[in-house]
């Protein structure tokens, strides 16, 4: 797992240490180089996150973002129009293939083990490639997660937008 931020690897040095010998630190252009990567920045500082990125040549970009802004200390939400913003994100990605995922979630409730006496976490996704999303499936219930297809990135993107997406901010255990 290689961890990357605007700042540069030396800075993450005590999140590497604290995550374990599998974790290292490198620049954007290394962690976007592997076969899934996940995209945690303000939605604000996409652009820039991606920029200068060669093609994503089919590799999984997971975008955990939502479309907001702070003002005026408010969270205000981004009008995008008729795009949701993880088409947006796949419009700045040539060649990635865009998972929607882990947005509606609280990270505070997802960062202990997913895995609980009465379920498992529920965790929603959308994208428009079915390979991409069998893959993404697959590692989400690799990590102990439930998790919950709900369409493509425009229909399902809509359903987990933090304003107004009846997924947003719901947090449920699935009983296996």
């Amino acid at each position: 797992m290689v961890l990357s931020n605007s700042r540069g690897p030396s800075t993450l040095t005590d999140t590497v240490a604290e995550l374990g010998p599998l974790a290292s630190a490198g620049t954007v252009a290394q962690a976007a180089q592997a076969d899934i990567v996940f995209l945690a920045v303000g939605y604000l500082d996409v652009p820039r996150a991606l920029a200068g990125l060669p093609d994503w040549d089919g590799r999984v970009l997971v975008d955990t973002t939502n479309q907001f802004h702070l003002t005026d200390g408010q969270y205000a939400p981004l009008d995008l129009g008729d795009q949701t913003g993880s088409e947006v994100i796949a419009a700045l990605a040539p060649g990635a293939r865009v998972i929607k995922a882990f947005n509606t979630l609280y990270a505070a409730y997802i960062e202990p083990d997913p895995r609980h006496d009465a379920g498992r976490q529920v965790v929603f996704y959308a994208g428009d490639d079915t390979d991409a999303k069998t893959t993404f499936h697959g590692v989400l219930d690799q990590f102990g997660f439930a998790p919950i297809d709900v369409g493509g990135l425009h229909d399902g993107g809509r359903l987990m937008q933090v304003n107004g997406g009846p997924l947003s901010a719901l947090h449920i255990l699935k009983q296996d």
